[in-house]
């Protein structure tokens, strides 16, 4: 059975030594359960099998919108607290040198996943939690807004996925968490959510191989909230969708970017977001998800997560997409966020390279 894995090489990080700021935040987080170490064994296979045939199929996955979302107002986000950051895993140790080049950070990848018999994949990265295991997406590339049916299947996560390779294995997710809002009545102003998976596996020679703890092997971004709009931001995603002229300029096989200063509050209201904010973008549908990141370094590859990518359109009537927008990171998005980071997960590769939980904390 071929497969498209490739050997992982891993360079290590040290561990993050800011404190992780206090935040009295109400409980607002749902959680439902992705796979069991035994549907992980299926999972994988599902995704890997056959040359990975079926990542090479999967469709980009976008949030319908009647219209294009629309900035109505220069006002500034009601901030529910003081701004708060969590720092990246790692982020003691400062780079001694600066680069020109904006390079693509280790942490952002491709989510694949299923609803029905259907194949689709979105955009996430990694970030700072307690067993460094934490993955940012949005919220409806996490959960079933079309079935109702919790969670999306066969979900895995892929960092720095190239070309149909993925340098640093498969994640598979464990446990989804989402706002209260967005799982029960479908708030799209509240379109995030932090995805606690396994660890990377890969199949070498004959047999699975664990990898590691996600955040050991791409480090992850930190986090950041009540933040003021308007600071320069660096969104990454992998856009696969042709624009609404047909023209396919992407492919979702390599990651891209974009870099803009976001405006607040766009609106849309046919899927309830008013209070989105928005820059300035030509990624398509597989983008969502994508991490929204300030002060990002190139050098270190890394920065504050502080938002991901939503929905999207063309505003000037050219049939060319040419805006994104995310949810504002609050208060309330760091308690859905702090309900998940603490939690571990651990690796389900056996040492004879069968599946199924062995590690205990």
């Amino acid at each position: 059975m071929k497969r498209i894995l490739l050997p992982v090489g891993v360079a290590g990080l040290v561990a993050a030594s800011l404190a992780v700021p206090a935040h009295a935040a109400p409980k607002v987080g749902q959680s439902a359960k992705m796979a069991t170490p035994a549907a992980a064994a299926d999972t994988l296979e599902f995704w890997t099998a056959d040359g990975g045939k079926n990542l090479k199929a999967a469709a980009p996955y976008g949030l319908e919108h009647a219209k294009v979302p629309k900035h109505v107002s220069t006002g500034g986000p009601a901030a529910d607290g003081k701004p708060g950051v969590v720092p990246a895993i790692g982020d003691e140790a400062k780079p001694t040198t600066t680069t020109k080049n904006v390079n693509l950070p280790k942490s952002a990848g491709r989510v694949f996943f299923t609803v029905g018999d259907s194949l689709y994949s979105c955009s996430a990265s990694s970030i700072q939690s307690a067993y460094k295991n934490l993955v940012a997406t949005a919220g409806h590339c996490a959960y079933d807004l079309e079935g109702n049916a919790s969670v999306l299947g066969h979900w895995v996560f892929i960092p720095g996925y190239y070309q149909g390779k993925a340098p640093w294995g498969v994640y598979v997710g464990k446990t989804a968490y989402t706002h209260h809002d967005f799982s029960v009545y479908e708030d799209i102003d509240r379109d995030f959510a932090f995805v606690t998976v396994y660890n990377g596996i890969t199949w070498s020679e004959g047999k699975w191989k664990d990898l590691g703890r996600l955040g050991d092997n791409v480090g992850g971004l930190g986090f950041a909230y009540n933040q003021k709009v308007g600071q320069n931001v660096f969104v990454f995603g992998y856009p696969t969708a042709a624009h609404p002229d047909g023209d396919y300029t992407y492919t979702g096989s390599t990651m891209k970017w974009c870099y803009g200063k976001p405006v607040y509050p766009v609106a849309e209201k046919s899927v309830k977001a008013e209070e989105h904010q928005a820059i300035r973008c030509s990624m398509t549908g597989g983008s969502s998800g994508g991490p929204w990141i300030i002060k990002y370094s190139s050098t270190a590859r890394k920065g504050y997560l502080n938002g991901v990518s939503s929905l999207g359109g063309d505003t000037d009537g050219n049939n060319r997409s040419d805006l994104i927008t995310s949810p504002y990171f609050d208060g309330e998005t760091y308690a859905v966020y702090k309900t998940a980071a603490p939690l571990w997960s651990g690796s389900i590769v056996k040492k004879d390279g069968t599946l199924g939980l062995t590690e205990t904390k």
